[in-house]
């Protein structure tokens, strides 16, 4: 089974950079496809689960989370239409945190920050790991979505929508051919 990895907090602001597609090539015996410049990519042949994590902590040239999730699982995602059929606002953007591990919400859901006023972000859903959401394009914004991990309770990385869609074309075997 394929395995999807989210890396947490990489390639932004100029803090832990590196090279995903460099990366990627380097994990080649593993058929690693690299997904945009965040930290994820699919990995299609990753062997033992403990031996590709193993390999790839030791190939990042710093620390951070890894989120490691199957990739069937990523897969249900899409199937199940977590924010319906209508398409989304041009100023809004639907997106989806990855935690750690399943975490305990410490906020009923819906979620709505802030609270008062016009929303920047909004929490609809959570399945297992996956938290389900949308914000509007604001500055402000990193901030509430920087309050995930209290929300939840764990670690959290953040990836929009598109990025699941792509992922789950690789894992149909629809994108970026490999090997």
């Amino acid at each position: 089974m394929a395995l999807v990895v989210f890396l947490r907090g990489v390639n932004v602001g100029g803090h832990r950079t590196f090279r995903p597609s460099i990366l990627a090539r380097e994990l080649s015996d593993y058929d690693v496809v690299n997904v945009g410049a965040a930290g994820t990519f699919v990995v299609r042949h990753p062997g033992s689960r403990a031996k590709f994590r193993a390999a790839l902590l030791r190939k990042l040239p710093f620390e951070t989370e890894v989120m490691l999730c199957d990739g069937r699982d990523v897969v249900c995602l899409e199937t199940e239409h977590p924010f319906g059929t209508a398409p989304s606002r041009p100023d809004v953007v639907r997106f989806v945190s990855i935690l750690s591990k399943a975490g305990h919400v410490q906020a009923s859901i819906p979620i709505t920050l802030p609270p008062s006023g016009k929303w920047l972000l909004r929490v609809i859903a959570s399945k297992n790991r996956f938290v389900f959401g949308v914000y509007r394009r604001h500055m402000k914004t990193i901030g509430y979505l920087g309050q995930m991990d209290k929300l939840f309770g764990v670690p959290a990385t953040t990836r929009n929508w598109n990025t699941i869609v792509a992922i789950v074309r690789i894992l149909k075997g629809q994108g970026k051919q490999g090997r």
